[in-house]
């Protein structure tokens, strides 16, 4: 099985996120990849016949695979969607955002609750049951995520994430945050559900010739 290696930064800091701060939330982040790297080592080696749902060291094994794994993955649709310049949502996640949440800035007031409210994850995401976009927090990198669902926008509100630069001060965090989304990325990820897509067939306007 291929191990997990860690994906560089595309930035050293940011606006309002100083280089240390950024080393050591990555840092973490490589942290997960050895750990998962470490536990898919072992797995193999797991005594199945042993398996318990009350303690066994398989259980242990797939129960902490989905805390480091998600660590892997969240941390890294986090890290990819910032580095842009923030502002308004634009392009077809701006049409979304309007269509699900009424307007942008609706959107951005409930986002920013979301981020106050949750313990360890914010995130947009499109819901492909729903068919439409909704937001989701998260308290632990597998506790509270929904199923069928797609990650569009990240936000990272464990203390890591700022506490170097910001101390308890998340809500200066947050606004940090929503100065260096990049729209771009968010909206890359949500282009393969646009026009051609059966779940948004006939939504987004199509233009004319």
């Amino acid at each position: 099985m291929a191990e997990f290696k860690p994906r560089p930064l595309k930035y050293r800091s940011l606006p309002g996120l100083s280089e240390r701060q950024l080393a050591e939330h990555y840092k973490l982040y490589v942290g997960y990849v050895n750990k998962t790297n470490e536990i898919r080592g072992k797995l193999p080696r797991s005594d199945r016949a042993a398996a318990n749902a009350t303690y066994s060291e398989y259980r242990e094994l797939k129960l902490e695979e989905t805390y480091s794994l998600n660590g892997i993955k969240l941390h890294e649709l986090y890290f990819g969607n910032l580095g842009g310049r923030g502002g308004p949502p634009d392009g077809e996640i701006g049409y979304f955002l309007d269509r699900d949440f009424g307007s942008g800035r609706t959107w951005s007031e409930d986002f920013y609750a979301l981020g106050l409210a949750a313990r360890g994850w914010g995130i947009l995401a499109l819901d492909l049951d729903e068919e439409r976009l909704r937001n989701f927090l998260l308290d632990a990198h597998n506790l509270g995520g929904i199923q069928r669902t797609v990650p569009l926008l990240v936000l990272d509100v464990y203390e890591h994430a700022y506490f170097i630069d910001y101390g308890t001060n998340r809500a200066g965090y947050l606004n940090t945050f929503f100065r260096n989304i990049d729209w771009a990325e968010v909206n890359r990820r949500l282009q393969p559900y646009l026009p051609d897509s059966q779940i948004y067939r006939g939504s987004y306007p199509q233009p004319t010739e």
